[in-house]
């Protein structure tokens, strides 16, 4: 196979329906809007309309609301970490933080920061975590372990 042959299948790019061009188009005089009332004119915007019933977004209650405030944080869980330090991709004797989590492949991204999580196991001793948050139970699996635990004070917003 040469890059010359490539095609794509049979109908995956149709052309686009020239309406309005003539009787011989099939798609001439009226273009495909059927005949006469609001829907074969122009500048015709009726996608909620119910006939002058109460439309249902406005028959449903509002609820909620959403926080501009709220931090986007990562959460990780110890276990996950345990699995990291054992597969070599993090080191135990250096700092934890979200950084060193995103270089090991643990977190996509970095995000707001870090918490962690209690789930699964600590094993390796004195491990430091320098992250955003964490769970109580996890506080205490940490400093069980002999490791230590820095919260960081949450980031002052870019204005």
């Amino acid at each position: 196979m040469n890059l010359n042959d490539l095609r794509d299948n049979e109908g995956a790019r149709p052309s686009r329906k020239r309406v309005g061009r003539g009787i011989g188009s099939g798609k001439g005089k009226t273009g495909g809007r059927g005949v006469k009332g609001q829907k074969s004119r122009s500048g015709v915007a009726i996608k909620g309309y119910e006939g002058g019933q109460m439309p249902l977004y406005r028959r449903l209650p509002k609820r909620g609301f959403n926080n501009i405030f709220a931090k986007d944080l990562n959460i990780v869980s110890l276990g996950r970490v345990q699995t990291a330090i054992d597969a070599g991709k993090l080191d135990a004797k250096k700092p934890i933080d979200a950084a060193a989590l995103a270089a090991a492949g643990v977190i996509r991204r970095v995000k707001d920061g870090v918490r962690v999580l209690a789930d699964g196991e600590l094993t390796t001793k004195k491990v430091s975590f320098e992250v955003a948050g964490a769970s109580k139970s996890a506080a205490e699996k940490i400093e069980k372990a002999g490791g230590t635990l820095t919260v960081l004070a949450p980031k002052a917003p870019a204005e």
